[in-house]
């Protein structure tokens, strides 16, 4: 298994995190980058259901039905995340320019842009924050 640091930065505001994932293979698509991030905020948070009466998700992308709460955003009614829709809300953000993946501080232009997973690379999610107001 090869280990991927990853960090979350926000412009316009926002915590930042930082965690890594494990790899099976030395090489990945920032697509599987997206997928398997994804796929490990889902699980962390369907995991935690059970434990707590609302559990705060944390992750890349704000599901349905939920408002910000500190450090992430809670649902209005504890119910499990559907990784589907996580998922392809996380590929339209990234298509759409809300959501940035730098690897080793350049940016990744395509979903199947191959990524070199080894100790020294640093992933970067960087996500546009709307602005509001009124």
């Amino acid at each position: 298994m090869n280990l991927l640091t990853v960090r979350d930065k926000a412009i316009g505001g926002g915590n930042e995190k930082e965690f890594s994932l494990l790899f099976p293979s030395n090489s990945i698509t920032v697509r599987e980058l997206i997928e398997t991030r994804v796929k490990h905020e889902v699980d962390d948070y369907n995991a935690k259901l059970g434990d707590e009466s609302s559990p705060i998700f944390r992750g890349l992308v704000q599901p349905n039905d939920s408002e910000v709460a500190i450090n992430g955003c809670k649902l209005k009614a504890p119910r499990a995340v559907d990784f589907q829709a996580q998922f392809e809300s996380a590929i339209q953000g990234f298509q759409q320019n809300q959501i940035f993946v730098l690897v080793n501080d350049k940016q990744c232009e395509s979903l199947e842009e191959q990524i070199e997973v080894k100790p020294e690379t640093v992933v970067i999610f960087l996500r546009l924050l709307p602005l509001v107001g009124g």
